[in-house]
């Protein structure tokens, strides 16, 4: 009877297309453990008073409440007894229902949850130091990375209510970052949305944050887009950039600092200071920038970084979580940014052991290049494939790295 346990019974449920009565779920694992209907049937006498009670029926139940108490299964409110896990969505992906959280898996510096962080961080008392993410793209036909709202209201409203416990709380001085898709257009129309413009408005307006930088990403090496109107009507220009956000609660006490990512001077700039630097006087924008002899000859640590970062979506995460993937027998995510992203944003506005949240994880970079950086993390995804992917695709040779079996379970994907 070892065979009779928690992940058969969350299993069962997983395969099921609807809702389980009891008497579907006995019948369920009665057929896949092969048990006879009698001994299936058997009762035992039970506690002081010797009751008899079926003892297989009884551990059954005794599981079916111990997922219910994981958030992982839920009861449904009708006549009948009926039982429902997470659903897949119509991408064929196993998204967890509303209001359900799981740990998925953890390491000594963070934890990946399965479900809504709206669910979770209103109860955590750790303050926040780094809100970093990279939300679903509003697009019009939804895709297996990105929702689909009834217009720019709706996701953007869906956005402030994600941000907002995260916002309250952040320390003095903390920082979100957000990577936008740009390439959202007025239906039927080559006009862009001012989705963008908006959401940062109401981030700023509803939450009490400010607006520190706009960071273009710039992508040569974007997918063609829009197709429509760059490649057949021929009135647009192909994208090349997304925008990544960044914003703080409090201006005044930001806690980034631009010497935890200083870039090396390039070798004209060396050959500069090494000459004793400039031996010239300029005078450029009427005035404004004046160049003396001598200037640039001190050798310092490294060049401060402009606010623009050029960089391909190419990466060898990427590449690593498509091959677990392909391991697995598991779809992949379909828009992935490079680690190279939040490594430069976890450096810049965050100090070894810090927290660092990412309320829409995805494919878990953000946690990645966090524990990399020896920061700690917590990141959320409501798709059960992506964490599993990630699990073992990323994090499975970190120190401390716990799986929740019911996650590690291969039938739970079948």
């Amino acid at each position: 009877m070892s065979l009779l346990n928690l992940d058969l019974i969350e299993a069962i449920y997983s395969d099921a297309e609807r809702e389980l009565t009891n008497d579907e779920l006995y019948r369920e694992v009665q057929s896949r453990l092969s048990i006879s209907d009698n001994d299936f049937n058997k009762k035992e006498k039970f506690g002081l008073a010797g009751v008899p009670h079926n003892k297989i029926k009884h551990r059954i139940r005794w599981f079916q409440q111990t997922l219910k108490a994981m958030n992982v299964i839920e009861r449904i409110s009708s006549g009948r007894s009926l039982w429902r896990h997470c659903r897949k969505n119509k991408s064929g992906l196993s998204e967890v229902r509303e209001g359900a959280c799981l740990v998925a898996f953890s390491t000594d510096l963070g934890v990946a949850i399965l479900g809504n962080s709206t669910m979770v961080l209103p109860g955590n008392t750790e303050p926040v130091h780094l809100c970093l993410t990279s939300p679903p793209y509003p697009l019009r036909k939804q895709r297996d990375y990105a929702a689909a709202f009834k217009n720019d209201c709706d996701y953007i409203d869906f956005i402030v209510e994600a941000i907002r416990p995260i916002a309250h709380q952040l320390v003095d001085g903390g920082s979100v970052v957000l990577n936008i898709g740009q390439d959202i257009f007025n239906p039927g129309r080559p006009s862009r949305s001012l989705y963008p413009e908006r959401l940062l408005l109401a981030l700023c307006e509803k939450l009490d944050l400010y607006l520190m930088d706009r960071v273009p990403w710039v992508n040569m090496s974007k997918p063609p887009s829009p197709t429509y109107w760059a490649c057949r009507k021929k009135v647009q220009l192909l994208a090349g950039h997304e925008m990544i956000f960044w914003l703080t609660n409090n201006p005044d006490a930001v806690r980034s600092c631009n010497q935890r990512v200083l870039q090396p001077h390039t070798e004209s700039h060396s050959a500069l200071v090494a000459r004793g630097g400039e031996n010239r006087t300029t005078i450029y924008g009427d005035g404004a920038h004046v160049v003396k002899p001598g200037a640039f000859s001190q050798s310092t640590d490294g060049a401060i970084p402009k606010n623009v970062i050029i960089r391909g979506h190419a990466c060898a995460d990427t590449r690593r979580f498509h091959q677990e993937a392909k391991r697995l027998g598991l779809p992949a995510h379909g828009a992935m940014f490079p680690t190279a992203i939040p490594d430069f944003f976890i450096r810049f506005l965050t100090e070894e052991n810090e927290l660092v949240v990412d309320p829409f994880a995805g494919s878990l970079k953000t946690g990645l290049a966090a524990e990399r950086l020896n920061r700690r993390w917590m990141c959320f995804d409501s798709i059960l494939e992506w964490l599993r992917i990630s699990a073992t695709g990323f994090f499975s040779d970190f120190p401390g790295f716990e799986m929740n079996p019911i996650i590690d379970n291969g039938e739970l994907f079948e």
